[in-house]
């Protein structure tokens, strides 16, 4: 289902990502990802997953300090960090220093958009590569988070997965019920979500 309307001169502000990073994972979850295509149209879907690498997580790009690789981190909050793994992007919005939350999977809310199943196919489908690496994602005129007019979406919470280090930290997020999620969250009891 489509949401009511996309305001894309309506982006999330600063001070959305200035806050603690798993705050904003949750809180991404259900936010629509928005691009302006090259003929001037726009390429909108729901982010329906997420994680969150923070300080003191080894799976975190950037728990070691700045690289070249991993600067974008380090520029402060709302920012596009896009990093290339085993032949694909993947997408992370920056929060605090050094941390950031992965866009996992996605929804299509326009057509043509394919399945968004996973951080790769997320990235593919709204052509972001190492060229969008640092993009402003609060007031670049191609590429932004905003928010979503419909009602929030029940969030799971689970450990995050494709990763070997920091694996059983339950820093995963995802829309309960959504059929895009990457690999779907079991419910058991003890499960949270909110």
């Amino acid at each position: 289902m489509a949401p009511t309307r996309i305001a894309f001169s309506n982006p999330y502000p600063r001070k959305f990502f200035d806050r603690p990073t798993t705050d904003v994972a949750k809180d991404l979850v259900g936010a629509i990802l928005a691009r302006q295509d090259s003929q001037g149209g726009l390429l909108a879907a729901r982010i329906v997953e997420t994680e969150a690498y923070i300080a003191g997580d080894p799976a975190n790009h950037a728990w070691k300090g700045p690289t070249r690789r991993n600067w974008t981190m380090f520029t402060g909050p709302g920012h596009l960090y896009v990093y290339r793994i085993h032949q694909v992007h993947c997408a992370n919005a920056t929060t605090i220093p050094a941390e950031a939350v992965l866009l996992r999977a996605a929804e299509p809310l326009t057509p043509g958009l394919g399945s968004m199943r996973g951080p790769g196919l997320l990235c593919r489908a709204f052509s972001l590569t190492k060229e969008e690496d640092g993009l402003d994602l609060t007031t670049d005129a191609r590429v932004r988070i905003l928010p979503s007019s419909d009602e929030p979406l029940r969030i799971d919470t689970a450990r995050r997965i494709g990763i070997r280090l920091g694996k059983d930290y339950p820093l995963r997020f995802a829309a309960r019920g959504s059929k895009e999620v990457s690999r779907p969250i079991p419910a058991r009891p003890g499960s949270s979500s909110s």
